[in-house]
């Protein structure tokens, strides 16, 4: 069975990101109607930052664990197996004051763990999530940033932690010019929307990922 993770990160319930993830949702559902969709909407404030317990936690073998640092790492397990299960992956991400936003930052690093997504070894670090597994990443902004930006704080980290747990096909979707004049930033919404669609004929839900 085909399965669909959606994650989604914006704080208003009808965001440009959000609304793209949605039109996503939609269109993979049409060609998937006995597909899985899996969504973690991480704006209600469920995911904590890291603590010392946590740190401690993870660094204890599995074997050693107590009872209490298992459960002070059921979310990450968790969040990690949806990971494990989609075979494509949703990420809607705002940007945040040129970066993004507080809770995504907090999902990275509850899913970013020594021995279950990466791991080191002599030639460095390697991801230890399937490389098969298609990643689309819709993002929305209020400015325009062209490749290689000093200012963009976020598509080039997403990139970065995305490859880095071994998500290397990665396909980003912008909304940008989100605090333009109305005509300029429901273009660019158009436009995003119009990649989706090219996507999605292109059987994007099996066979094809997105960059975010």
């Amino acid at each position: 069975m085909n399965t669909l993770l959606v994650v989604n990160s914006s704080p208003r319930s009808n965001s440009v990101s959000r609304r793209l993830t949605r039109h996503i949702r939609d269109q993979w559902l049409a060609q998937n109607p006995n597909g899985r969709i899996i969504e973690r909407d991480l704006a209600n404030g469920s995911l904590p930052f890291l603590t010392e317990e946590w740190i401690v936690a993870n660094a204890t073998p599995a074997d050693k664990r107590t009872g209490e640092q298992q459960t002070t790492l059921a979310l990450s397990d968790a969040l990690i197996d949806e990971l494990m299960m989609a075979d494509l992956i949703v990420v809607g991400a705002p940007m945040h004051n040129f970066s993004v936003p507080a809770s995504l930052k907090a999902w990275i690093d509850l899913i970013t763990r020594a021995g279950k997504t990466f791991s080191y070894g002599d030639t460095g670090p390697k991801g230890l999530l399937p490389s098969s597994k298609k990643v689309l990443v819709a993002v929305a902004r209020g400015g325009v940033y062209g490749e290689g930006s000093r200012a963009d704080f976020q598509i080039p980290y997403l990139r970065h932690m995305l490859n880095f747990i071994g998500l290397t096909d990665v396909t980003v979707i912008e909304a940008d010019k989100q605090a333009f004049a109305a005509d300029a930033a429901q273009q660019s919404v158009d436009g995003a929307i119009e990649k989706i669609s090219v996507l999605s004929a292109k059987s994007y839900p099996a066979e094809v990922g997105v960059n975010a």
